[in-house]
């Protein structure tokens, strides 16, 4: 019988020793995990990504930032080495700054499900996109108010708008918006839904609002976050995700003004970088990943 040569034993060992790693770490990440949704604002510049997990390994993705790049870096600070699928991918609206760094998600990891609105859009960006989205096949779904997304016993999130076909409307105005609950906490999603749609929303809600953890809309926009909408939700902290120095000035001062006369707190991926919170239905632990 022949003896395995020196270098066999060598790759013999350095498998077992990345399997046993592998093991290792995949024990850790689900002893992290245990019971805890985790809730990520990723840092990818002037945009909107926002990165959920839930304790048995669901993964969400809500819109992708304007780069591939951003994207993936941030995504590497919050998923485990090894992990290649992301359960759904939402894309609240098709404009470049929420889809521009889809494409490179979609195309190098098992995405199970895709959900838009019918809104579309002539750029490269979500021309990208969709081409992304076909060739992978994944399942796709046309968000409507009511649906729900069950990520694990007890943490559902629901859609609250559009309650319609947004065909042709202007994209800001066609955003999901959504809300994800957990137990005591929640947290509420509104891509760059204007003031005009967080008061229907309002209308429409009776009284149903109220979160824990509020994304802004619009990058905090003076066209966004009106004072009715902030009282309704009334949250424990507001995320503006933004770029340093953007262009567009976000936040707006009438924002940030708001902000402290309703006395809400506000945390920005600009000044922290990714922002995490995490919760076991009960608690809400904040932590950031400068």
């Amino acid at each position: 019988m022949m003896k395995p040569s020196k270098q066999s034993l060598q790759y013999a060992v350095i498998i077992i020793f990345l399997f046993t790693n592998i093991f290792i770490w995949t024990a850790v990440s689900r002893a992290d995990r245990a019971g805890v949704l985790t809730v990520a604002f990723l840092d990818i510049g002037q945009g909107d990504a926002i990165y959920i997990e839930a304790p048995n390994g669901n993964q969400m993705l809500i819109d992708g930032g304007p780069s591939s790049g951003a994207l993936l870096r941030a995504l590497g600070g919050v998923m485990p080495f090894w992990d290649r699928s992301i359960d759904v991918v939402m894309a609240t609206h098709p404009d470049q700054d929420h889809v521009g760094g889809l494409p490179a998600v979609i195309e190098n990891m098992n995405v199970d499900s895709v959900m838009t609105t019918e809104n579309t859009s002539d750029t490269g960006a979500y021309g990208a996109f969709e081409k992304a989205v076909a060739e992978n096949k994944s399942s796709r779904i046309f968000a409507r108010a009511g649906e729900r997304i069950i990520l694990d016993n007890g943490i559902v999130l629901e859609i609250l708008f559009p309650d319609r076909n947004t065909t042709n409307w202007e994209s800001n105005t066609s955003s999901i918006i959504a809300r994800l609950s957990y137990g005591e906490e929640s947290f509420f999603f509104t891509g760059d839904a204007p003031e005009s749609i967080e008061k229907y929303i309002v209308s429409k809600s009776s009284g149903a609002l109220h979160s824990s953890v509020l994304k802004l809309g619009h990058h905090g926009s003076r066209t966004s976050s009106s004072k009715t909408f902030l009282s309704a939700v009334d949250p424990k902290y507001a995320v503006i995700s933004a770029g340093k120095d953007n262009k567009y000035g976000h936040p707006h001062k009438e924002v940030t003004d708001l902000l402290r006369e309703l006395k809400i707190p506000a945390v920005s991926t600009y000044e922290q970088g990714t922002v995490v919170f995490k919760t076991n239905g009960k608690n809400l632990i904040i932590k950031v990943k400068p």
